[in-house]
C-alpha cells in the first residue's frame, strides 16, 4: 500500500484518486488557495462539488494549511495544479518533497523566452527546487485523452506515464492501473510533453466550423461542417509533428495518444471549443475574453498565446521558415490581434500544389 500526496483538487486530480483508492493505496488531497470550498466539501459530505460525486474511502482532503502534515511520509506526489498556477506549485512543491519521492505531474504546457525558446512545465518546477533535490527525487507526467469525470466513473481510458526512470514509471504505472484505466510507459519524457501541450492549441480551432454553422443558421441543418473540420484536424497532427521534431521529441509520439489521440479528445467539447464556437460566430476574441467567458480558465488559449508568440522570434533567428505552422500562426493572430475568421487554406500541408 502506498500513500500518494496530491498538490491540488482539481476534477483531474481528483478523478485520479479513484483508480488509486481502489487498488488499495491512501490518498492525501491537499487543496490549494483556490480550493478551499472543494476540500470543505470534501470533508464535509465527501462529494467533490465539481464533479459531483463522492470521492472514496482512502482519500483525506486537507487544506493548505496542512500540506506539511499532508506530505509527511509519503512515497509519491502528485502535480495536479493548472498551467496558470505552475510557478506557485513549484515554490510550494521545493519546500514539501523529499529526497526519494516519486513525483508525477498531469499539468500541461509551455512557457517561452523572449527569443521564442521554449521550455516545458516540468522545467519551470524543477527551477524551484535546490539543484541537489532535483537529482535526489524522479520526475514523471501522465499524459494521453483523458477526461476527468470519465476515469471517475470508470470509462475505459488510455494513459501513457512518460519519465526518464523507466524503474519509477514502472512503479507508478502499476499503482494506478485498474480494468478501466490502462497505463502504457515511455521514456520519451519530452516527445510526450510537447504532444500534451500543443494538442490544446488545436482544441480552440475545433469549435470554428461549429460557430460558422450558428452564425448562417445552419447548426441543425443536414449537412454539418465535418470537411472543415477534418482539415484542421489534420493540419494540427502535422503541425503537432512538426513541434515534435523542432523542440527535440520523437516525431512518432505525435501519433499516439499523447499526440493525436489527446488532440481528438480535446476537440470533442469543453471550455477551448466553446471559446472558437464563439469566434466562429464572428465574435471578436477580446470579447470572448473579457465578457463572454471572463474567469474560465483556457489552457488552449494559453497554448496558442505563448507557443503561437514564439513562432515570429524563432522565425526571425531563422531556426523555423516562414513558411511553418501556419494554423498555429493564424490562431495567434485571432487571440492576440482579434482577427476575423478567414481560414488560410492555402497555407496547409505545405501549400496547394
Amino acid at each position: 500500500m502506498a500513500e500518494i500526496a496530491v498538490l491540488g483538487a482539481g476534477i483531474m486530480a481528483t478523478a485520479l484518486t479513484f483508480p488509486l483508492t481502489e487498488n488499495g493505496h491512501n490518498v492525501r488531497l491537499v487543496g490549494t488557495h483556490l480550493d478551499r470550498d472543494i476540500i470543505t466539501s470534501i470533508q464535509d459530505s465527501g462529494v467533490h462539488p465539481n464533479l459531483d460525486l463522492k470521492v472514496n474511502e482512502g482519500v483525506t482532503a486537507y487544506q493548505l494549511e496542512e500540506a506539511e502534515e499532508a506530505f509527511e511520509g509519503v512515497d509519491v506526489v502528485m502535480q495536479g495544479v493548472n498551467s496558470f498556477g505552475v510557478h506557485w506549485a513549484g515554490e510550494h512543491l521545493s519546500k514539501l518533497v523529499k529526497p526519494g519521492m516519486k513525483i508525477i505531474s498531469v499539468t500541461k504546457g509551455m512557457e517561452a523566452d523572449e527569443d521564442g525558446t521554449l521550455h516545458m512545465l516540468p522545467e519551470v518546477v524543477k527551477s524551484y527546487f535546490d539543484p541537489e533535490l532535483v537529482e535526489q527525487v524522479t520526475w514523471s507526467a501522465i499524459v494521453g485523452p483523458s477526461i476527468a469525470g470519465e476515469v471517475a466513473v470508470h470509462h475505459d481510458t488510455c494513459v501513457v506515464f512518460t519519465g526518464d526512470d523507466q524503474e519509477s514509471l514502472d512503479y507508478l504505472a502499476d499503482l494506478f492501473r485498474t480494468d478501466y484505466y490502462h497505463v502504457w510507459t515511455s521514456t520519451d519524457f519530452l516527445g510526450h510533453e510537447i504532444g500534451a501541450a500543443t494538442k490544446n492549441i488545436y482544441a480552440f480551432a475545433a469549435g470554428l466550423g461549429q460557430g460558422l454553422l450558428i452564425k448562417e443558421g445552419k447548426e441543425n441543418d443536414r449537412y454539418v461542417r465535418y470537411n472543415y473540420n477534418a482539415a484542421v484536424f489534420g493540419q494540427g497532427q502535422t503541425e503537432l509533428r512538426q513541434f515534435m521534431k523542432l523542440l527535440g521529441g520523437i516525431p512518432e509520439t505525435a501519433d499516439g495518444l499523447a499526440g493525436v489521440g489527446d488532440m481528438f479528445v480535446t476537440s470533442m467539447g469543453g471550455r477551448n471549443v466553446r471559446a472558437g464556437t464563439y469566434v466562429g460566430q464572428g465574435i471578436p476574441f477580446s470579447e470572448v475574453r473579457n465578457d463572454l467567458m471572463k474567469g474560465v480558465t483556457l489552457e488552449g488559449v494559453r497554448a496558442i498565446s505563448v507557443i503561437g508568440g514564439a513562432l515570429k522570434p524563432l522565425t526571425e533567428r531563422g531556426i523555423i521558415k516562414e513558411e511553418d505552422f501556419p494554423l498555429c500562426r493564424y490562431l495567434y493572430e485571432i487571440i492576440e490581434e482579434d482577427a476575423p475568421l478567414n481560414m488560410p487554406w492555402h497555407k496547409f500541408f505545405g501549400g496547394e500544389k
